[in-house]
């Protein structure tokens, strides 16, 4: 089984950083207007599965031998209006620029990419299980 882990730590109350094992960082903040800095970590879920199945659709076009000139997703997410302001539904438009490349035949590789292939897009459907521990300062 791969294992993969980060550490989160609070900056300030609306600002983290995010560290994986080999010490790549990402910043996030929960402000809005004029004092966003970094994505929130709603806006981090969205990329993360945009670019999930970016990868998996670029590299499904060129084992098809088709020319890749530019390519892009653009992601929406609709979230409840409540609490918890969970994602009801997640909308991806991908954008192939490509001579060669038919309509038919990338629908099917982004159909693949998003339903079987993208490990981001299968964790949402996943169980999660945490534990908690409170430390007492000396």
């Amino acid at each position: 089984m791969n294992k993969k882990q980060i550490t989160l730590r609070m900056i300030t109350d609306h600002e983290y950083e995010s560290v994986n094992a080999t010490g790549n960082k990402v910043q996030i903040d929960m402000y809005a207007g004029a004092e966003k800095q970094h994505q929130s970590p709603m806006e981090l879920l969205l990329s993360g599965l945009a670019g999930c199945s970016a990868v998996d659709t670029v590299l499904m076009m060129k084992k098809k031998r088709r020319k890749v000139q530019d390519f892009k997703i653009e992601a929406e997410g609709l979230r409840n209006d409540g609490t918890p302001s969970f994602y009801k539904t997640i909308q991806l438009h991908f954008v192939l620029t490509s001579p060669d490349a038919t309509e038919k035949e990338f629908e099917k590789v982004v159909k693949l990419a998003v339903d079987k292939y993208c490990s981001v897009a299968s964790s949402l459907k996943s169980e999660i299980t945490y534990t908690t521990e409170v430390v007492r300062p000396e």
